[in-house]
């Protein structure tokens, strides 16, 4: 049976859905590829050439294009690579490591994720920070919050503040924040490719709910952003109503600017109308990221900035 049968016999709605989106057969086939593994190493703990060195005398390392500090990694079992329990390296996914890398953080700035557990992005804001300035690390569910610590702890991030708060509790600070990273909650069809559930699980309902809640998150994120901020909008699905239209949504009540995102990574277009509904033409310069595209999960990048 082919990918795309199973798809269809698994999810009909899903397989209806989203074939109106992209119908290649490549982009079934990698929807149901096991993803490869892949790492971060973490320049807070140690050099990164001394760290690859180290890695590379027991597994392979192929570079991620748009990550200087990130590859791809044949282990099996990362919890048993001695450099992962040290906080030398960090067990993330290729494509996940995008959203920090176009936010651009520096240190000496006040930078909020709005949505930070597990902790992947937020490491990694923090590193590109040099554990300098402040990280609010936030997230709204406190079971969540536990493991975003440890994982801080880990990778021996000291600039963090972690606050337990729903994301829109943000809109109150106006004019604060250097950068922000909303990394939203979706449907996560994007990880489809990690656990079969995601497409078990998936229904229209689910996707509507969570465009409400991200279109009420980005104008939170929005206000708490200072003149000439950025902001980042991120998730792991390919739904345009969590994507394209919730930048549209944005765009239409204020005066946010779309800026085009300049990495080696291979993109898909993005898209400007579905279901009737017609979206900005700014949202061209989104990064909309297809499983095919560089063999990772897929994803959908936008960066805001606030004149």
């Amino acid at each position: 049976m082919s990918a795309r049968d199973r798809i269809r016999e698994v999810n009909p709605q899903f397989y209806e859905r989203y074939s109106r989106i992209d119908d290649s057969d490549e982009f079934w086939e990698f929807m149901l590829r096991p993803l490869r593994q892949s790492i971060r190493i973490n320049t807070l703990k140690g050099e990164l050439e001394y760290i690859k060195e180290r890695l590379e005398e027991r597994f392979e390392l192929e570079p991620i294009p748009w990550v200087r500090e990130g590859f791809f990694i044949n282990a099996d079992n990362l919890s048993r690579v001695p450099e992962h329990s040290l906080g030398l390296i960090f067990g993330q996914e290729a494509s996940s490591m995008i959203p920090p890398v176009v936010l651009e953080p520096k240190p000496g700035e006040l930078i909020l994720d709005m949505a930070a557990a597990p902790g992947a992005k937020a490491t990694q804001i923090a590193q590109y920070m040099e554990n300098g300035g402040c990280l609010i690390a936030n997230d709204m569910k406190r079971g969540r919050v536990n493991v975003l610590i440890a994982n801080l702890n880990r990778m021996g991030v000291l600039n963090a503040l972690v606050t337990i708060k729903n994301g829109r509790y943000f809109g109150r600070f106006k004019d604060t924040f250097d950068r922000i990273l909303l990394d939203a909650p979706c449907s996560s069809v994007g990880m489809i490719r990690k656990s079969f559930r995601f497409l078990n699980e998936w229904q229209l309902k689910t996707v509507l709910r969570y465009s409400n809640v991200q279109k009420r998150l980005i104008l939170a994120a929005y206000t708490a952003l200072k003149p000439g901020g950025v902001m980042v909008y991120s998730t792991c699905t390919v739904d345009p109503i969590e994507n394209e239209e919730v930048v549209s949504y944005l765009l239409r009540r204020t005066d946010a600017e779309v800026e085009r995102i300049k990495l080696p990574v291979k993109s898909s277009e993005p898209v400007v109308e579905f279901e009737g509904r017609r979206y900005s033409e700014e949202v061209r310069k989104c990064l909309r990221i297809h499983p095919q595209d560089n063999d990772t999960e897929a994803f959908f990048i936008a960066k805001i900035r606030k004149p």
